[in-house]
């Protein structure tokens, strides 16, 4: 499946991302909350991520949303404007003010962590029909969306549930679960998240998302079997690897040997990775390979964003043999020299 979307004008970029970003405060030393005596300021949002990644690709990328009319706003936008993404379309709130929130130093993958959120009545939670620009959201090839907008307002699902709806001519939509339990004030939010899942054209989920969430416990297989309706099915496995279910059958990629430095942001990187083989229009095997090397670009990194390697070094490498791949060994640094990631490509 390739995202061949309707061109439409002169705005029309390759994707197009909704979603809150939030300035992130970082702990200066590991320890409780309590015990941490200052912070150093970052920023974070899932939407925003993969745009980044791709804009850094080489993709043209727009990040559609809301922010207070405050500093943090001010530092949201210029941040992510510098990665090269499109920030016209984010409309300041005079009244309601930018997310953000303080984590500690542990392990968000496992929950080993305490993050403290200072979202609720943000700018982000009144996006709505009204509130952002739709004609922006729809000049795109691919327009991606994420379960946690839903989650944030009332205002929010319905704004998702009017994208993710059958429209003749909508961009390819595609749909990170991102399934966050405490984002859901009641039970529906895993119901709500296989509704609109089912409505787009590109969904990504993790197995263990979608065994907390809907209680599959089969594999990719039965998580398919929940979702027949989206054209692509990407199934993460983490250290398996991925598997994607597509109109030609199923298709699975070990995951890459990594030398982790943070495990965050790679589930955004991923599919970062995926979106730009897909608007490439490279094959099934190469676009989860291509997921896997950005999400590798994101773990060898302390934050959630990572510069991913450069297009021609990241295509040697989707392109190793079956053999070659399984040896591949990614460290901190990679990403800046082709010599370096092939070096460990010869290492048995």
């Amino acid at each position: 499946m390739t995202a061949t979307g309707p061109r439409n004008g002169t705005d029309d970029v390759d994707v197009v991302a909704l979603g809150e970003s939030m300035v992130t405060f970082l702990p200066s030393r590991p320890g409780r909350l309590a015990d941490v005596p200052s912070f150093t300021r970052a920023i974070g949002g899932a939407e925003s991520n993969v745009v980044c990644m791709l804009a850094a690709a080489g993709h043209s990328a727009r990040w559609v949303s809301r922010v207070g009319a405050d500093g943090f706003g001010d530092h949201l936008v210029e941040t992510i404007g510098a990665y090269g993404v499109d920030v016209t379309s984010v409309a300041r709130d005079p009244d309601r003010p930018t997310g953000i929130y303080f984590r500690t130093a542990g392990d968000r993958a496992t929950d080993a962590h305490e993050v403290a959120y200072y979202r609720a009545g943000s700018a982000a939670s009144a996006m709505a029909a009204g509130t952002v620009e739709t004609a922006a959201l729809r000049a795109c090839r691919v327009l991606h969306l994420s379960g946690i907008t839903a989650a944030l307002s009332a205002d929010c699902l319905g704004l998702l549930r009017e994208l993710t709806a059958p429209r003749p001519g909508r961009p390819l939509v595609s749909f990170d679960v991102n399934f966050r339990p405490g984002l859901w004030r009641d039970a529906q939010g895993p119901r709500v998240l296989l509704d609109l899942a089912r409505g787009a054209d590109l969904v990504f989920v993790g197995e263990d998302e979608a065994e907390a969430a809907w209680g599959t416990t089969g594999g990719p297989g039965a998580i398919r079997s929940l979702l027949p309706e989206p054209a692509v099915l990407v199934v993460k496995q983490g250290a398996e690897g991925a598997t994607v279910f597509h109109p030609g059958g199923s298709t699975s990629v070990p995951a890459l040997r990594v030398d982790v430095v943070a495990p965050v942001g790679a589930g955004d990187a991923f599919a970062a990775g995926f979106l730009s083989a897909t608007l490439r229009g490279l094959p099934v095997r190469d676009r989860l390979r291509h997921g896997h090397l950005m999400a590798a670009a994101a773990l060898t990194v302390p934050g959630d964003l990572a510069v991913p390697a450069a297009r021609d070094h990241a295509d040697r490498l989707a392109a190793l043999d079956e053999a070659a791949w399984g040896r591949l060994r990614l460290g901190p640094g990679w990403t800046r020299t082709a010599e370096g990631a092939e070096k460990e490509v010869r290492t048995p």
